[in-house]
């Protein structure tokens, strides 16, 4: 790559637990003969995501191509966190021909495509393209995306009534600003719920995109990368419900992190972190606990009532100090019911 060539940066987005780190794994590992970066952004102090992508990093992507920022969205923090990032990422040795940014699941992408604009790296890098991740199934079960005809009528009888929620905006955003949309987890949504979801998708966005089904991250990277979308001067293209507003905030919802203790039985927790979707509304649930007798740390992903774990490394010279990240709106955050709910 000539050091007159724009680095072409794909943006990821997509709701809690649609599959953004499973599909950067997939993108790492198929590279193509691309050098990448990768800029992980977790919402919360704790970060997890980074720490799984650290874990499988090769010659293509080595673990210092990798950067976590941690400490908020990025679109909020873009002269303090951003901007320095990305910097840092185009100054290392082996420049990256690519880079790729995971956004958090409660990100707003248009705000980040704005600061693609800022003077130190406008002329440096470019935004190859948004993709938006939607988890088929929850969108074919209508999580994240209000029935338009029945809001429409009750908006027509009082005209008061807002029946917008924060998780709808946040999931309409995304579908608005992206490039390609990826259905995941379409073995779970089957054709029935597939044929749904994408009706739903089609409806949020404001232009004509593909929408494909994909299964544990993997997708053709020739599909996804290399579109040349310049997205930061396609803004008109990609209305938000925060058009007009200087910033957004996240005050709708809340991230709390719990220690862990070992504990001795596994289907215990999972029924435990099942019991928090169904009585406290937690949206997510991701981190590493230690089990009893296993020297291999149990990795923890849960979308609502959905829960997956596996024992992904040794603990090696790690304390086995186990926590749980749990993210949920702001009025449904009782710490000590999920501490109670935990046994934390």
């Amino acid at each position: 790559m000539s050091d007159l060539a724009k680095i072409p940066v794909t943006v990821i987005t997509g709701f809690l637990g649609a599959g953004k780190t499973t599909l950067i794994r997939h993108l790492m590992t198929n590279a193509g003969g691309r050098r990448l970066a990768v800029l992980v952004n977790e919402f919360g102090t704790v970060g997890v995501d980074g720490d799984i992508l650290k874990s499988c990093a090769i010659d293509d992507c080595p673990a210092e191509n990798i950067v976590e920022l941690a400490n908020g969205c990025i679109c909020c923090t873009v002269a303090d966190d951003f901007i320095p990032t990305i910097e840092a990422l185009m100054a290392l040795p082996t420049r990256p021909d690519h880079i790729l940014i995971e956004t958090s699941g409660l990100a707003l992408p248009k705000p980040l495509l704005k600061a693609f604009d800022w003077p130190a790296i406008r002329s440096k890098i470019t935004v190859d393209g948004v993709i938006a991740l939607a988890d088929a199934e929850a969108v074919a079960a209508g999580t994240f995306a209000a029935d338009i005809a029945a809001v429409d009528a009750q908006r027509l009888a009082d005209d008061s009534l807002d029946h917008e929620t924060p998780l709808s905006e946040v999931f309409e955003d995304q579908i608005s600003c992206a490039d390609i949309v990826l259905m995941s987890k379409a073995d779970l949504a089957g054709p029935d719920g597939l044929a749904k979801a994408r009706k739903v998708i089609e409806e949020e966005s404001p232009r004509e995109i593909p929408i494909l089904e994909m299964t544990e991250g993997v997708i053709d990277p020739k599909v996804v990368l290399g579109l040349n979308a310049a997205a930061e001067d396609d803004l008109a293209a990609r209305p938000s419900h925060h058009d007009g507003h200087d910033d957004h905030e996240h005050d709708d919802f809340e991230t709390v992190v719990i220690p862990m203790p070992e504990v001795s039985d596994v289907d215990a927790l999972v029924a435990s972190i099942e019991r928090l979707a169904r009585e406290q509304n937690i949206l997510r649930v991701k981190g590493y606990v230690a089990v009893e007798g296993k020297p291999m740390r149990l990795l923890v992903q849960a979308v609502g009532a959905r829960v997956r774990q596996q024992f992904d490394r040794p603990w090696g010279s790690d304390t086995r100090a186990g926590h749980l990240v749990v993210i949920a709106e702001h009025d449904d955050i009782d710490l000590a019911k999920i501490r109670e709910i935990l046994g934390a």
